[in-house]
């Protein structure tokens, strides 16, 4: 949760963001009492969720001296609560996908012209490569906003950088990072012409996001934890290039046994169904090995965290069907999916993220000390902030104990 407000690259600690949150909650109900309003302390008189938390990240900004802020969007930009800032310095669009239909529509087009509804006049506007008809509408609104919008090829000058987040697509990230940066402090550099800067360079090394092409070595087997999360078809599959790549870099070419490869996996909101296939059919077409299984062993859970406790709360979400989260349905039916197209594979449905994190450990210890087994933890981004948890947490327990 603290993490949607950064500072210096961390999270809001515990105690800034109870200061943040109360102290924009007592002035919306003290602005509510001062309107007159027959219960200030109502719900009513509090913005939803996301109005909320960037209202209280402004105010945390200020109240803190920031003097650069990289504010992300909800939900498209039209009418985003983002869209109370009427003159950035800089505008982007990253790589577009089909998401939040109800919302934004079916059509990368319809989404496209939601997305540009951040751009201001006379603010420049960047995009990342899109499709050509999605291009055509962010340009035609461009000129509707009275800006210009420049949409930002690779940079060579990435493909000699080691980048933090160490993914092939996320190149196209770092281009457009650093045409943004570059237009925010004025700086002559122009993408795909000349050095970067060595600042640029080193922000790009260092660059790390939790739960985004992040690798970790577990510290009770012998696994290597690789996660991303992944909610689109795109981004799932993006996910799964990644994960291709990094098999083949360490593939074994002289292994007698099959790879032991596990996948732990939910979507409890969106089409799971149609994510887990694209993940299969993204990694069978990619996987080096004599064999197309992607994987050996998947693991189908829920968002619920903890075994005995359940949800940490700070990671409890309530976008989700209760009925749906306790019977198992939407893992089921998973399962189900995924049997069709690979039979081969061992498919387990288990109800928590630590015993999922359980089972994968004990799959590892199984495969013996000459195996370097490997587990793919994508989907749901709260699936991977409860891992991060649970592993991060074991952790500090270990530190504590010694």
């Amino acid at each position: 949760m603290r993490e949607r407000i950064r500072i210096d690259n961390q999270p809001l600690s515990e105690t800034q963001f109870a200061r943040y949150f109360f102290e924009t909650w007592d002035r919306l109900e003290a602005s509510a009492k001062a309107a007159k309003h027959p219960d200030p302390t109502s719900v009513e008189t509090k913005p939803v969720y996301f109005r909320f938390l960037t209202l209280m990240a402004f105010h945390c900004y200020i109240s803190e001296g920031v003097n650069a802020a990289v504010i992300e969007c909800g939900i498209g930009g039209e009418y985003d609560s983002t869209n109370i800032l009427v003159k950035p310095r800089v505008t982007a669009v990253t790589s577009l996908g089909i998401d939040h239909t109800a919302m934004l529509g079916e059509t990368i087009e319809s989404i496209a012209w939601h997305k540009a509804g951040i751009f201001k006049a006379g603010v420049p506007a960047f995009s990342a490569p899109q499709p050509d008809s999605a291009v055509k509408i962010l340009e035609q609104r461009a000129v509707e906003r009275q800006t210009t919008l420049q949409v930002v090829s690779r940079d060579p000058e990435i493909d000699r950088i080691q980048l933090g987040l160490a993914a092939e697509f996320q190149k196209t990230n770092a281009s457009l990072a650093v045409a943004v940066a570059a237009a925010f402090i004025g700086d002559q550099h122009k993408n795909g012409l000349g050095s970067l800067p060595e600042s640029f360079r080193t922000g790009l090394e260092q660059a790390q996001l939790g739960g985004r092409c992040e690798t970790r070595r577990d510290t009770k087997s012998n696994l290597t934890w690789y996660i991303d999360g992944g909610h689109t078809l795109e981004s799932i599959e993006m996910a799964g290039r990644w994960f291709a790549s990094l098999i083949a870099s360490t593939s074994d070419s002289t292994a007698q046994a099959p790879p032991t490869r596990i996948l732990i996996f939910n979507q409890q909101t969106r089409d799971a169904n149609a994510l887990a296939k694209k993940l299969h059919s993204t990694l069978s077409s990619a996987v080096t090995s004599s064999s197309t299984q992607p994987f050996s062993h998947v693991i189908f859970c829920t968002n619920t965290t903890y075994a005995q406790t359940g949800y940490r709360p700070d990671l409890t979400s309530i976008n989700t069907n209760a009925a749906d989260v306790q019977a198992l349905s939407v893992q089921n039916a998973l399962a189900d999916t995924w049997k069709e197209v690979d039979p081969n594979a061992k498919v387990e449905v288990v109800r928590t993220i630590e015993e999922a994190i359980k089972m994968a450990r004990d799959v590892s210890s199984a495969a013996g000390a000459s195996q370097a087994p490997k587990a793919l933890v994508t989907g749901s981004l709260h699936l991977v902030g409860g891992l991060i948890e649970v592993l991060e947490s074991e952790t500090e327990a270990n530190g504590r104990s010694t």
